[in-house]
C-alpha cells in the first residue's frame, strides 16, 4: 500500500507532467516541492491557509512551487477530487510564474 503523502507527491508530479504537455515544453525553470503545511508565519496578502506558493527564481535558484499536503487533503471530499485540486493548485501556480491565467493552461 503506498502512504498517503508519496500518492500525493505522486499526484504533484502527474499535474506537472500534465502542464508540461498542454504546454509542449518541461518546467525545467520549476522545482517542485510538497511540505506538510505551510510555515506558521502567513504572508500579509494570504487571508486563508495557502494551498500552495511560487517562490520566485534567485540568482542560480530556480522557482520553487510548493503545494501544501494537509490543507490541500482536507478541502478535498475524495481521491478524485484531490487529483483535481492538486491539479488546480499547480497550474494557478505555474500560470504565474509564466504570467498567464489558469485558464490559458487548461485542457
Amino acid at each position: 500500500m503506498v502512504a498517503r503523502a508519496a500518492r500525493f507527491d505522486e499526484l504533484v508530479l502527474d499535474a506537472a507532467e500534465r502542464l508540461e504537455r498542454r504546454l509542449g515544453r518541461p518546467l525545467d525553470q520549476v522545482e517542485l516541492a510538497v511540505e506538510d503545511v505551510p510555515p506558521s508565519d502567513p504572508s500579509s496578502w494570504e487571508e486563508t491557509v495557502p494551498l500552495g506558493r511560487l517562490f520566485p527564481a534567485e540568482n542560480r535558484s530556480p522557482a520553487r512551487l510548493v503545494v501544501y499536503r494537509r490543507p490541500v487533503e482536507s478541502r478535498a471530499e475524495g481521491p478524485r477530487d484531490l487529483a483535481a485540486l492538486v491539479d488546480s493548485v499547480v497550474t494557478e501556480q505555474v500560470a504565474s510564474l509564466l504570467g498567464l491565467s489558469p485558464e490559458d493552461l487548461e485542457d
